[in-house]
């Protein structure tokens, strides 16, 4: 099986970004702007169409940058980082000035790069040192339409950083079995448990975020699980009505042409989409196609055509 290299995206997040704010900002600055978009984004009061995900990263932003010791840390993880082309990279020894051990600090960055995790003990008491989960990698997985009605198994390839026992990060292949599940749809994410960036300290692996794409297709139109294909039909089907068999990405199928049917025309075939939880519709768009006058018989039939039909298309444009 072919294998493919996804495209690997990694992010640290700027939390003074997320919460409108300046890297000076007072603490009460902070906790203004946190109430403030906790009240416009929570999920019971808002209609954002993200507002779980937004009210997410807001609760994570204020639980490092509300923290004086945590916010320092993150100050200073900012600093002395490298941005790069291939991502962010922290400096080996990022962590080990810090004295997290108090019960408040159990969770040392909720998300830093994508989520980090609980800090683990190495020891008892203070200065014992924690383990940092590894961060998340977001990627792309492009597929075929035809992956989505059946469900696939894909092999991708992935270059990722990886940070060894001298603390030094250097760039390495994988490569993963992903199983496409059948009903995804466009920007679906599958996320593959412990297959992101190992974590720091013995922490736990992160996770790995495949976004779903489709390939494109001249043939279809994709709007969430719904199906848009254009089926081309002669001049006769269309102005006397006929049933006409049509290619779909799950089989044949006949429908029938109403009469007088013109360019443009929708047919809905429901549940003929995406099978996603709630299935979609495929709808087929007629595009009536003349044949070519290549053929003496076929300019006779034209011309003929002219002569015995009253018609122009251009009667309604007007003068």
């Amino acid at each position: 099986m072919t294998t493919s290299f996804a495209e690997v995206r990694v992010e640290y997040k700027d939390y003074y970004k997320t919460l409108g704010l300046e890297k000076d900002a007072s603490p009460e600055d902070i906790k203004k702007a946190y109430r403030k978009l906790v009240r416009q984004y929570h999920p019971d009061v808002s209609k954002h169409k993200d507002a779980t995900e937004k009210t997410k990263e807001i609760n994570e932003a204020y639980d490092v940058l509300g923290d004086a010791d945590k916010r320092a840390a993150y100050d200073d993880l900012g600093r002395r980082g490298q941005q790069t082309s291939e991502g962010f990279r922290p400096p080996p020894d990022w962590g080990a000035q810090y004295d997290f051990s108090g019960a408040e600090a159990d969770d040392l960055f909720a998300d830093l790069f994508a989520h980090m995790g609980r800090r683990g003990r190495t020891g008892a008491g203070r200065g014992a040192g924690f383990q940092v989960r590894g961060e998340d990698i977001h990627a792309a997985i492009t597929i075929d339409l035809r992956d989505a009605y059946t469900g696939a198994t894909r092999n991708i390839g992935l270059r990722v950083p990886a940070q060894n026992a001298q603390g030094h990060v250097t760039m390495q292949e994988k490569t993963l079995s992903v199983n496409i599940p059948r009903g995804v749809t466009p920007g679906q994410r599958l996320r593959l448990a412990g297959q992101g960036q190992p974590g720091i300290g013995g922490g736990p692996a992160g996770d790995l975020y495949l976004e779903i794409q489709f390939k494109e297709d001249p043939r279809y139109r994709i709007e969430g699980a719904n199906v848009y294909e254009t089926a081309p039909v002669a001049p006769w089907e269309a102005a006397l009505g006929a049933r006409v068999s049509v290619p779909t990405p799950s089989g044949m199928v006949e429908v029938a042409v109403p009469a007088g049917s013109q360019t443009g025309r929708k047919l809905r075939l429901k549940g003929r989409g995406i099978p996603a939880a709630t299935p979609g519709d495929l709808y087929l768009i007629l595009e009536v196609v003349l044949p070519p006058a290549t053929t003496s018989r076929a300019k006779e039939l034209y011309e003929q055509m002219a002569r015995e039909m009253s018609f122009n298309p251009r009667d309604n444009m007007g003068a």
